[in-house]
């Protein structure tokens, strides 16, 4: 138990088990101690220049011979003290720096980026079509809905539509195949299929999202974020809608 609680506040396991063990022990040579925690004396060796680093152990010579002391465990307190402290450093300079990371995040808009999700995550690319529409100029989107995919894509979600639609986010779809109904915010047509189960597509600002169904027969998706990509299968969307 205090072997993980130590590793809470930053010691790995080889060090937890060696300052527990110089708390037993009392003043100990390296060999002592490595054998005590039955480690090697190089591990024991490193974990002990870790402490001693931190003000949790100090040595002192006897017989030409290193042995180590372990310091009065409220050094922990102060340990904690100091780790907050330069986190909270570290926090102050990162909110300084996002706006250079963002730049330079933003520099590789040109350059498609793919996620890919397993069937659990799939409810992951609804949110993050309700979230993108959300904060978009214009929230709405487009979607090829397929009778195959569709009870997959919104089996743990399926209340999508009734949360889009009080989000107020508008919908066109081209359903391949039966099914499907209209639920509000939402338009539409249908189109022939083959027998095999198709692709699901949805088109949301600067993203494609893809679903269908792997080996397995489990649905699994991939959402490419690239605006040419969008603006591409968009025109095509739209063209095809018009002749519906």
């Amino acid at each position: 138990m205090k072997n993980e609680l130590l590793k809470k506040i930053g010691f790995s396991d080889k060090t937890a088990q060696v300052y527990m063990g110089i708390l037993q022990l009392g003043p100990s040579s390296v060999r002592n101690l490595a054998e005590f925690c039955g480690l090697n004396r190089g591990s024991t060796y490193d974990s002990l220049k870790w402490l001693g680093d931190r003000g949790l152990v100090s040595f002192y010579e006897k017989k030409s011979k290193q042995h180590f002391v372990a310091e009065s465990p409220a050094r922990l307190r102060s340990l904690i003290k100091e780790e907050t402290h330069n986190l909270e450093q570290a926090s102050l300079e990162l909110e300084r720096s996002v706006p250079e990371l963002e730049a330079l995040y933003n520099r590789g808009g040109d350059r498609p980026i793919a996620r890919y999700f397993s069937s659990i995550e799939l409810p992951a690319i609804l949110n993050d079509v309700l979230l993108t529409c959300e904060q978009s100029q214009e929230p709405k989107y487009r979607a090829y809905s397929t009778e195959g995919i569709r009870d997959h894509l919104y089996a743990n979600f399926s209340t999508f539509s009734d949360v889009r639609v009080a989000k107020n986010i508008s919908v066109r779809v081209i359903a391949l195949g039966e099914g499907g109904e209209l639920r509000g915010l939402d338009e539409r047509k249908w189109l022939s299929a083959p027998e095999t189960k198709p692709t699901y597509i949805i088109l949301y600002p600067s993203k494609a999202a893809y679903i269908s169904l792997n080996v397995q027969n489990e649905a699994v998706g991939v959402v490419i974020e690239n605006d040419g990509v969008y603006e591409t299968q968009v025109h095509i969307f739209d063209a095809l809608w018009k002749t519906l």
